[in-house]
């Protein structure tokens, strides 16, 4: 349903082999569940390299994809995306905010929480720093 290409966002992304459906549940975040605190010393270091591969479960943990990650953290961030994450027990969900299109590069919003240092290049002229 998805694979790995590069993308015209940021590097590497994700994209449709085949048109999704709205509410489809598409791939899970994998990565290391570890605590917040280990995360904020792995991030220094993961936005140092211009990633960000740390995402939040909890208040207590987070899934570090850069550790037993897979396709999932290669989804880029957009301001106006066609997925949304749903985080449910330990597994966090990528799913589809509308129908995808076959070929259609997925997207979600990180909504990180930390002071941004990644310009966002969603599209020519974004602002935004996540």
């Amino acid at each position: 349903m998805i694979e790995k290409r590069r993308s015209k966002i940021q590097g590497w992304g994700v994209f449709a082999t085949q048109p999704i459906a709205k509410n489809k549940r598409i791939v899970t975040y994998d990565g290391e569940k570890i605590t917040n605190r280990e995360s904020l010393k792995r991030e220094v270091r993961y936005l140092k390299q211009g990633h960000i591969w740390c995402f939040k479960l909890n208040r207590l943990y987070v899934r570090d994809a850069a550790v037993g990650g897979n396709v999932a953290r290669y989804i880029n961030h957009a301001c106006e995306p066609n997925c949304y994450t749903r985080v449910i027990g330990d597994t966090i969900w990528i799913i589809a905010a509308r129908s995808i299109r076959k070929g259609e590069e997925l997207t979600y919003d990180y909504s990180t929480d930390g002071e941004g240092s990644i310009p966002c290049r969603c599209r020519p002229g974004c602002k935004v720093m996540i």
